[in-house]
């Protein structure tokens, strides 16, 4: 039975390049903004500062990977950004009383596999609306990292921690970029090559056809969440790493940036219709908009202003370009 899930495959070539055109947005937004920045300061196109691009979208990758799947079974999740941080301090507590980097990491993927779990099983098995239910899991992640830590910083962070944000692996690139080009050439497999991949797809565009095949929709829905949270707890590592400490409020309102990111790389929030490498565009989008505002000194209050012009932005692009085809 499970063969008749051939009514919603993967893409096909034809069907992969028609979905890059919904991630033009995100291509002509990023040019503009290199254009912009590029001629507002000196000190924008220099080596140095395009590698620091790439350092800061790191952690922005492995939250926005998983959210492109979740967003294309036509769910979200608000709660990644709360459950990075509760990842982030559960990681930096382990490993300041431990002082080893395996037993702090194993800590934080199992505080995201646990709210993916949970989050799985509230929107799938409990059919609760994934913004409600991750608006909820979200409150509950937050008070827990502020619980554990009585809402100070971790510190005394052991160097087997610290190093992963420095050095070079293969003798090429930093530890976050080589790991987050890892993570993404691993999302892209399970996303394109793998029977999980069209179910994805099918969640999100025709639910009913896994349904008749055969398919436990629930059970893949659930494993798409669970994927989010142990995605979170691989991100905290580099979050730990670079502020090198733990911190309760860390990365509160990183899911936003996330979501922006999917948005504008393309993918929409209905049909299960999207583009892997269109996120990654939508995360450098973001990326370089706040390393431009940053080197301009804008407040991060108005970033985040700028963020949602920057998604309406590439949002209206794609409209324009869809009229005209």
């Amino acid at each position: 039975m499970h063969d008749a899930v051939t009514a919603a495959p993967a893409p096909n070539f034809l069907e992969r390049l028609q979905r890059a055109g919904s991630a033009g947005g995100a291509a002509i937004v990023l040019l503009v903004l290199f254009a912009v920045f590029a001629l507002a300061g000196r000190n924008f196109l220099t080596p140095g500062n395009l590698v620091n691009i790439a350092m800061q979208s790191t952690i922005l990758l492995l939250l926005a990977l998983p959210m492109t799947l979740i967003i294309l079974t036509e769910g979200l999740d608000l709660s990644m950004g709360a459950v990075l941080t509760l990842c982030n301090v559960v990681l930096a507590l382990v490993a300041v009383k431990t002082g080893a980097l395996a037993p702090a990491l194993a800590a934080a993927l199992a505080v995201g596999l646990a709210f993916g779990l949970l989050n799985g099983t509230l929107v799938a098995a409990l059919r609760i609306p994934p913004f409600v239910a991750t608006l909820g899991t979200l409150g509950v992640a937050q008070g827990l990292a502020l619980v554990v830590t009585d809402g100070q910083s971790v510190v005394g962070i052991p160097d087997a921690v610290q190093q992963m944000n420095s050095g070079l692996w293969f003798g090429l690139l930093p530890p976050p970029i080589a790991i987050a080009a890892l993570a993404y050439l691993a999302m892209h497999l399970l996303l394109y090559q793998t029977r999980f991949g069209a179910y994805v797809f099918a969640l999100g565009g025709n639910r009913e056809a896994l349904t008749l095949a055969g398919i436990h929709a629930r059970g893949n829905l659930i494993a798409v969440y669970v994927l989010g949270g142990l995605m979170a707890g691989l991100a905290a590592l580099l979050l730990t790493a670079r502020i090198n400490a733990g911190h309760p409020t860390a990365a509160i309102g990183m899911e936003f940036d996330a979501i922006a990111a999917v948005a504008v790389g393309g993918t929409s929030f209905e049909r299960g219709k999207g583009w892997l490498l269109g996120t990654v565009l939508g995360v450098l989008a973001v990326g370089v908009l706040r390393n431009g505002l940053n080197l301009m000194s804008v407040p991060s209050s108005v970033q985040v202003s700028a963020i949602g012009v920057l998604v309406i932005v590439a949002l209206l692009i794609d409209a324009f370009r869809g009229d005209r085809r």
